[in-house]
Order: C-alpha cells, then sequence, then structure tokens
C-alpha cells in the first residue's frame, strides 16, 4: 500500500461521513441565519407601520424572541439527530423511547408546563408587557421582562420578583388604555 493509496483512502474518508456532519452543520447554522433574518425583518416592517402603537411594537418584540428560540431549538435537535444517524446510530429506537420520555417528563414537570402554557397565554392575550405597571397577586410594580415560564417584576422598593407564569391568576395592568364602552 504505497503513499498514494494511503491519501486516496483517508480522502475516501473525508468525503463520507465527516462532509456530511460538516454539511448538516453548516446548514443548520445557515436555516438559523435566514429565519432569525426574516422575523427580525418581520417584526421591523410591523414595527415601521405608522399604525402600530409602542405596546403592540413590545408585545411583537416578546413573541418573536419566543419565536426565534422554539425554531432554533427545533433547527439544532433536528441537526443533532441527523448527526447522530451520521455516526450509525439507529434512531427509530431513539425516537419511539422520546415519546415514552416526554410523556414521563411531561407528568414529572406538570408545574413546567403549566407555566409555559399561560406563558403562551399571557402573551397572546396581552394581558401585560415589558414596561406596564401591573399587580399580580400580592406584588406591584413595573413588568421587567415576560418570557413563556416567567415573569419578572420590580416594586417600589426596587426588589425583583420572578413569578411563575402558572401561579399567576389575577393581574391588575393600569398601563393599558381604558377601553372605550
Amino acid at each position: 500500500m504505497g503513499q498514494s493509496d494511503n491519501l486516496k483512502a483517508i480522502i475516501d474518508w473525508v468525503q463520507g461521513a465527516p462532509l456530511r456532519i460538516f454539511s448538516i452543520l453548516a446548514f443548520a447554522i445557515f436555516f438559523q441565519f435566514i429565519i432569525n433574518r426574516a422575523i427580525n425583518r418581520a417584526i421591523r416592517t410591523y414595527s415601521d407601520k405608522k399604525t402600530t402603537s409602542s405596546r403592540q411594537v413590545d408585545r411583537a418584540k416578546t413573541t418573536t424572541m419566543v419565536l426565534k428560540s422554539t425554531i432554533n431549538s427545533l433547527i439544532w435537535a433536528i441537526a443533532v439527530f441527523m448527526v447522530l444517524s451520521e455516526f450509525g446510530l439507529n434512531l427509530a429506537p431513539l425516537i419511539a423511547s422520546a415519546g415514552v420520555i416526554g410523556v414521563a417528563i411531561g407528568l414529572g414537570a406538570q408545574t413546567l408546563v403549566r407555566d409555559v402554557l399561560s406563558g403562551i397565554f399571557l402573551l397572546f392575550e396581552d394581558q401585560f408587557g415589558v414596561g406596564d405597571q401591573v399587580q399580580l397577586m400580592n406584588i406591584s410594580g413595573k413588568v421587567e421582562s415576560v418570557g413563556l415560564r416567567i415573569t419578572t417584576i420590580r416594586d417600589k422598593k426596587g426588589v425583583l420578583w420572578h413569578v411563575r407564569n402558572g401561579e399567576i391568576t389575577q393581574v391588575g395592568n393600569s398601563s393599558q388604555p381604558k377601553s372605550k364602552r
């Protein structure tokens, strides 16, 4: 076996799994960049409209952050599964067990699921947003961030409160405009 045979073997190996893995990772980065750019462009276009209020812009920014993180997680989960398949791992049992593990985690993490679902409804129903003066249960203050799982509020004394969205049962919002009834 000569030097050219060794070089040919190395080139064949590099053109195999390593090249495919590199391609998968490159496409994941590319898709993440393109999708994030499209989301940013859409929010910028929405924000530049003259009929859009600052409250709608803040709500759109919060929703954009959630959408970006969800899509990026999905892109990388798919990329990881594709890379694992390049290493010869049989994904069928892994995907089947993921369903069973998902049910077990869902049962064990009911509060987490409740917090996330409540966070989604808080965002879509526009109950409050960043910068609003609110009263949640016994906490009054200004909303600093709204996430899928936790809302942070700074009270008048400067204390930062982290409230799980699943625990929010009543919201008083003094920043929203009065209804025209």
